[in-house]
């Protein structure tokens, strides 16, 4: 299937956002608000990340599906430290917020073409399954 100019960049938007995404947590927990000064373990958060960032960078269906749902967590806990914390910490948050939905919807509209295709080549399969054989 060809990608369009809008897919291309839809694509691009999700590998900025997931590298941003990596970088601001890395920052945060360990320079930039850390739970306890001098860094935090909070930055393993991070290892999630770095599982799918190879398969976004090369536009693979099935990483970005599942990544899609993955940054969700990054999501839910950017609204929670939005919600609970003050000064750098909840700007971070917010940060994580922005950073997470960005992704998410950039990988949902990248693929949602493709999810089409495969509806269409599904339902050509059934109707050809279910058409009389001559044997």
């Amino acid at each position: 299937m060809e990608v369009t100019p809008f897919q291309h960049r839809l694509h691009q938007l999700a590998s900025v956002s997931l590298v941003l995404l990596i970088i601001l947590c890395v920052l945060w927990e360990l320079a930039l608000a850390p739970l306890r000064p001098g860094g935090s373990w909070m930055v393993l958060k991070v290892l999630p990340l770095l599982a799918p960032l190879p398969g976004t960078l090369r536009r693979n269906v099935y990483t970005m599906q599942w990544a899609s749902m993955l940054v969700l967590l990054y999501f839910t806990e950017g609204v929670v430290r939005a919600w609970s914390e003050q000064g750098m910490s909840q700007a971070l948050a917010w940060g994580e917020i922005i950073l997470s939905c960005l992704y998410f919807f950039s990988a949902i509209f990248f693929l949602s073409p493709y999810k089409r295709h495969a509806k269409r080549l599904a339902q050509e399969a059934i109707q050809r399954a279910a058409e009389p054989h001559d044997h």
